[in-house]
């Protein structure tokens, strides 16, 4: 039986323009490697966002708390919940009465996660789902207990705008009244300081984009030659768009389990793109939706802010 990725792979290279989804950049190596772009010098996304953790988990805790004496904590795309331990920790600290339930695509990310958590926090309680953020929504609780989402990140940024309001509107459909959504999103800035962050002197990015061609080869019988193909983002600082490409350098024949995809010389693959917002477009996406903003938390450059939507 042919699988989702397969299916997906051959239906976006026989696209016109070619494409691959980002959410397959997520094996194992892919895995590790994002973790190295994490610590990149460039990549100031992370560090922003934990630094608005880290200062405000206390009125976090708090705005979670508000009327209510327990909640669910349901975080997409988990990842190595290298930031959310904050929260949890903190929380854990105050004797706080929640649930962790860590979503993900990745079951080596999740795997790992919980062995994390298992060790640093004994006494929580862990629920792990792997599955797709649209198929996860399910398994909310509809009754009785509060949902927090946690959407961290920026990972709606990987989203279309017409994507983005079609995800956040189903998961406002999931969500019961009085529910919220901390969300991230990364801020319009410099527009060097965001496509070096997608650049980097050490191509750390690079083998990140070129990994899932790797994955090709490896899981669908593929014979990608890695070298015959450049990464190459983008940055519109008028629509806040950026965009990651791979571009083939020659004319070249792939084969992908028994399908020849071809390549014209310096053809591109549209690989991933991330939003940046202003945050009169975060207030416009949260109206058009049906949320309300509650509170906007903020790191000290104002490059990112993590949003706390109410149903």
């Amino acid at each position: 039986m042919i699988t989702q990725f397969a299916q997906d792979v051959l239906s976006g290279l026989s696209a016109t323009p070619k494409t691959l989804s980002s959410k397959y950049f997520y094996d194992e190596k892919g895995d590790r490697i994002f973790q190295k772009i994490m610590n990149l010098e460039e990549y100031y996304l992370t560090k922003c966002e934990y630094e608005i953790l880290e200062t405000h988990q206390h009125q976090i805790r708090d705005l979670f708390m508000e009327g209510t004496s327990k909640f669910n904590l349901v975080e997409f795309g988990a990842g190595d919940g290298f930031k959310t331990k904050v929260l949890l920790e903190c929380f854990l600290n105050a004797d706080v009465d929640f649930r962790y339930r860590p979503i993900d695509i990745s079951g080596n990310v999740l795997q790992i996660l919980e062995e994390s958590l298992e060790e640093e926090f004994p006494s929580l309680k862990v629920e792990g789902i792997q599955n797709e953020y649209m198929k996860a929504l399910r398994e909310l609780e509809n009754g009785g207990t509060r949902n927090v989402v946690l959407f961290l990140g920026s990972n709606i940024g990987n989203f279309k705008h017409s994507q983005a309001v079609t995800f956040l509107k189903g998961l406002y459909e999931g969500l019961n009244e009085g529910d919220l959504l901390f969300i991230g999103f990364d801020l319009k800035k410099d527009p060097e300081v965001i496509l070096d962050a997608y650049n980097d002197k050490s191509g750390v990015t690079r083998d990140f984009n070129l990994n899932l061609l790797n994955r090709i080869n490896r899981e669908l019988k593929g014979n990608f030659d890695l070298s015959a193909f450049r990464h190459f983002p983008t940055y519109d600082p008028l629509t806040g768009t950026t965009t990651s490409y791979l571009v083939s350098t020659k004319a070249q024949t792939v084969e992908i389990m028994d399908t020849a995809v071809e390549f014209d010389p310096w053809e591109a693959i549209h690989m991933e793109i991330s939003q940046k917002y202003s945050m009169k477009d975060i207030e416009s996406l949260a109206t058009q939706v049906g949320f309300s903003i509650v509170r906007n938390f903020y790191d000290a450059k104002r490059y990112f802010v993590n949003s706390v939507w109410r149903k």
